[in-house]
């Protein structure tokens, strides 16, 4: 019988890691508790976030603030889906972190066989598609041109996508890090034309009391995000997956679903700022204004 050479001995000799299957990660989301309900609370709030943003929207007549609420709505849909992909173990993976990074000493869990960190990398489908949603929503509200809305919404989808790539680079710490520094490099614009010319452009349009609350609340809660991955199992490992994740979820309970009761809320009373007219949105027979 011919024996095989020592190389390919020794390679097959060595078992495959497994990887977790989707049953797998469901199962071992269910089983945490802190992880679970950090989930599950969401997928409650944003299913009635969606009702209660119908309900107060009901009788809105103008074209113009009927697409600010379908922009705002549009967060909480996205959420309800998003959430519904992470705890069915979708949208997460079990990842084996670089050389370096600090996880790797002491988060590491084995679920299905497969050993690593639980990265829950859904989350950023769902900032990369409500984000913009939200900007698009300010933007309107502020009564921005369609030069400066363009603008934040591609500068925000590439802080998402550069987010995500960092999270889910496993090569190179250093990448890591320098992902992350690209897409918080992005998000500079976007809190430059959120904090700087859409004051204005409120103010012209009428709405900058409200726009007010709104940009500081949205500039302060996006800013606890690039924190808590600093911070969090993706970062410096300083706080623990469950931790991390409700950190995160806090973080939009507030930053979609408390924003978008506002600004319903204050849209479904039709105030003069915000009413454009029956033509408002016609694509045929307009003339388009200059910015």
């Amino acid at each position: 019988m011919t024996s095989l050479p020592a190389t390919a001995a020794s390679f097959v000799s060595v078992p495959l890691q497994e990887s977790a299957s989707q049953a797998d990660l469901f199962e071992y989301i269910l089983g945490d508790t802190l992880l679970a309900s950090s989930l599950y609370v969401n997928i409650a709030l944003a299913g009635l976030a969606i009702l209660v943003f119908a309900g107060l929207a009901r009788g809105i007549e103008d074209p113009r603030a009927k697409l600010i609420v379908i922009a705002t709505m549009t967060v909480p849909v996205v959420s309800l889906a998003s959430y519904t992909g992470l705890v069915s173990g979708l949208t997460v993976s079990i990842l084996e972190m670089p050389a370096g990074h600090p996880a790797v000493d002491g988060s590491y869990v084995t679920v299905g066989g497969q050993e690593g960190v639980v990265s829950l990398w859904g989350r950023y489908l769902t900032w990369a598609l409500s984000t913009p949603a939200i900007l698009l929503a300010l933007g309107l509200l502020a009564g921005s041109n369609v030069t400066k809305l363009l603008t934040a919404i591609v500068f925000d989808i590439a802080m998402c996508v550069t987010g995500l790539t960092a999270a889910l680079t496993t090569s190179s710490l250093a990448l890591r890090w320098f992902w992350f520094l690209m897409s918080c490099a992005f998000f500079v614009v976007v809190l430059y034309i959120l904090l700087v010319e859409w004051p204005d452009d409120a103010a012209a349009a009428g709405t900058a009391e409200v726009f007010e609350t709104l940009k500081y609340l949205t500039a302060f809660m996006w800013l606890g995000y690039p924190i808590v991955w600093a911070l969090g199992v993706e970062g410096l490992a300083l706080l623990p997956v469950g931790v991390t994740s409700w950190a995160y979820s806090a973080l939009d309970i507030i930053a979609k679903y408390l924003f978008g009761f506002l600004v319903v809320r204050y849209v479904a009373d039709e105030p003069r700022g915000v009413v454009a007219g029956g033509d408002y949105g016609a694509t045929s027979g307009v003339t388009p204004a200059d910015d």
